[in-house]
């Protein structure tokens, strides 16, 4: 049954018998594709609240929205293993999602890491994928892009206060996103972090911060261009934030050419990753799957 805040909680087991987590959203809706959200590296199924509410609720097609926690991520359990904090394995955990849910085909909606995600299943189980939406991913990840990542991850502050805690996301960030507004700032805060007796600490497995220890940031990183290039045939919105370190504009319209049917989308004023609640964003996509869900026909 569906919370007061518009979800339901949803624990199911990972092929290893871990136990995860998902939130869904308007888990009646029946008419239209599923929308299946896939969060970055550390962030949770909370980062798609605002969007899935609008996907679920507020449109004229409404539609069940299932937003993942991976391994070690928000109410999932932390694996024991950290090698087990890769792609290939969280791409295994969202078929076992789906499978447990009875969801045999969806639209995906992909921040960052839950793009690569996506072409992972693109060359697992492609007959899953029905359109995607990728928020500032693509098969290339620039090297300046993730080494920040690791850096402010390496010397993440530890906030006593909320109020502390919204700061030291400012200072990191607002270099990269003056477009946001205080109440943006608050609900990323929520959205990626937990309030214990220490503080407000970041709503991840501390051990995740390893996984990006033995990448040599001085070389560029593998790409993916050949799982991009099989998801020719599946409508795509790729969305990018105009400051992002991780999705080149270059590699932004390699896109285009290499996926002649892809739509895009440049957010102004946001860097890595472009918030799916701000400006015109929630509207774009719905309006995205409505297109495609309808020519699917």
């Amino acid at each position: 049954m569906a919370s007061d805040e518009g979800f339901s909680d949803f624990f199911y087991a990972a092929p290893d018998g871990l136990k995860l987590h998902a939130r869904i959203y308007g888990e009646r809706n029946a008419g239209g594709w599923p929308v299946i959200c896939l969060p970055g590296l550390t962030r949770n199924a909370r980062d798609f609240h605002e969007l899935a509410l609008h996907l679920s609720s507020k449109v004229e097609n409404p539609r069940k929205v299932i937003a993942f926690d991976y391994r070690g991520r928000g109410q999932s359990d932390y694996d024991p293993d950290i090698g087990h904090y890769n792609v290939g394995v969280e791409a295994g955990d969202v078929l076992a999602g789906m499978s447990a849910l009875g969801v045999e085909q969806a639209a995906f909606v992909g921040t960052s890491r839950g793009g690569l995600i996506i072409h992972v299943l693109g060359a697992l189980k492609p007959t899953v994928l029905k359109a995607i939406v990728l928020n500032d991913i693509g098969p290339v990840i620039e090297a300046e892009g993730l080494a920040h990542i690791r850096s402010y991850l390496d010397r993440a502050p530890k906030p006593k206060t909320f109020a502390e805690a919204v700061d030291a996301q400012r200072l990191v960030h607002s270099a990269d996103f003056p477009a946001l507004t205080d109440v943006d700032w608050a609900r990323m805060v929520r959205a990626i972090c937990r309030e214990t007796a220490a503080g407000w600490v970041p709503d991840f497995d501390p051990a995740l911060v390893d996984t990006l220890a033995n990448v040599d940031f001085s070389k560029p990183l593998s790409d993916l261009w050949p799982q991009f290039e099989a998801l020719a045939a599946v409508p795509l919105l790729a969305i990018r934030g105009a400051n992002s370190k991780l999705l080149s504009v270059a590699t932004f319209e390699e896109m285009g050419r290499r996926h002649p049917g892809m739509e895009s989308v440049t957010v102004e004023g946001q860097g890595h990753a472009p918030f799916l609640e701000t400006g015109d964003l929630p509207e774009k996509i719905a309006a995205f799957l409505d297109r495609e869900e309808k020519q699917a026909k």
